[in-house]
């Protein structure tokens, strides 16, 4: 695949990601009158959903990373050239944002509206640590052992991880950067972002690490090499 196609599949997957995680969010607390776990419930079933198919339908052109954490990690890997993992999180940002605004434009609130809902401390950051780990530690052995099972792995974790943490597991850069333009149940307030991200990346760090120990040297062949969506199914 030629690299514009692959950055518009990471546009069109991460745009679609961030639309589902705030309107479902914005949908759940209007449905349940006020009950967060209601209002979680379906925040996470949709998400787990759309991150199902998005994986699905993008994965075989771009790997469908929709997160700067798993381009991090494909980089260091050695699947993604320094330019390509550049503009992968580019536009991972970029569509980010724009889901949030579409969100937002679809149920008719401000555009762009910088977060009120405060998530800080060690607890989230720990909790965010924990989420980007097992996400990219899902991911990465899952490419290895079970590759066709990549987008059920992927979507069962993250909506398992949105209630086994503390902060509801954003577990993606690029997520908590557009999150923090909304005001809704989704939102994170600006200057909590910094601590998220990097909490994240630490997470993802230790991931690669983890997998790496986990997968004998002598197991890494050129298949591994593959970029993530080449096995997945087509």
């Amino acid at each position: 695949m030629s690299l514009s196609r692959k950055l518009l599949a990471e546009f069109l997957g991460t745009v679609l990601l961030l639309a589902t995680v705030v309107g479902s969010g914005i949908m759940g607390v209007a449905l349940s009158h006020g009950n967060d776990g209601i209002a979680l419930l379906a925040n996470a079933a949709a998400t787990a959903g759309a991150l199902y198919v998005l994986i699905v339908l993008f994965g075989p052109i771009s790997g469908a990373h929709f997160n700067p954490a798993v381009t991090l990690a494909m980089r260091l890997r050695g699947e993604l050239g320094n330019c390509e993992a550049v503009a992968y999180i580019v536009v991972q940002v970029v569509a980010a944002v724009v889901g949030v605004v579409l969100a937002h434009a679809m149920f008719g609130l401000p555009l762009l509206q910088p977060g009120t809902h405060a998530r800080t401390g060690v607890a989230q950051w720990l909790s965010e640590a924990v989420a980007t780990f097992g996400l990219l530690l899902t991911i990465l052995l899952g490419a290895r052992h079970r590759p066709t099972a990549i987008p059920m792995l992927v979507a069962s974790y993250i909506f398992a991880a949105y209630w086994f943490t503390a902060s509801t597991s954003f577990a993606n850069p690029a997520v908590t950067v557009a999150r923090s333009l909304t005001q809704t149940f989704a939102g994170i307030r600006p200057m909590d972002v910094a601590g998220f991200v990097a909490a994240q990346l630490l997470g993802a760090l230790m991931a690669c690490a983890t997998a790496h120990m986990l997968i004998p040297a002598q197991r890494q062949t050129q298949a591994d090499g593959m970029e993530l969506g080449r096995a997945l199914p087509k």
